[in-house]
C-alpha cells in the first residue's frame, strides 16, 4: 500500500435501518446517497470502515 494509492467506493445498498456505526463509516467515507462514488486514500483506517461496511459497498481499484 503506497500512501498515494486510491480506491473508488460506490454505495449500493441504503443505509436505511443499518447501525449507528455502519452509518457513520459511511458517511466517513464521504459517501451521502445511493449510487453516489468517493476516491479514498488506501489507509488502513480506510480499510477498516470499507471492511465494516463491505455489505454495502462495490470497492475497486483505481
Amino acid at each position: 500500500m503506497s500512501a498515494n494509492k486510491q480506491v473508488k467506493v460506490t454505495l449500493v445498498k441504503s443505509t436505511a435501518g443499518r447501525l449507528a456505526a455502519h452509518k457513520a463509516c459511511v458517511r466517513g467515507l464521504g459517501l451521502r446517497r445511493m449510487n453516489h462514488s468517493a476516491l479514498v486514500v488506501d489507509t488502513p483506517e480506510n480499510r477498516g470502515m470499507m471492511n465494516k461496511v463491505s455489505y454495502l459497498l462495490k470497492i475497486e481499484e483505481v
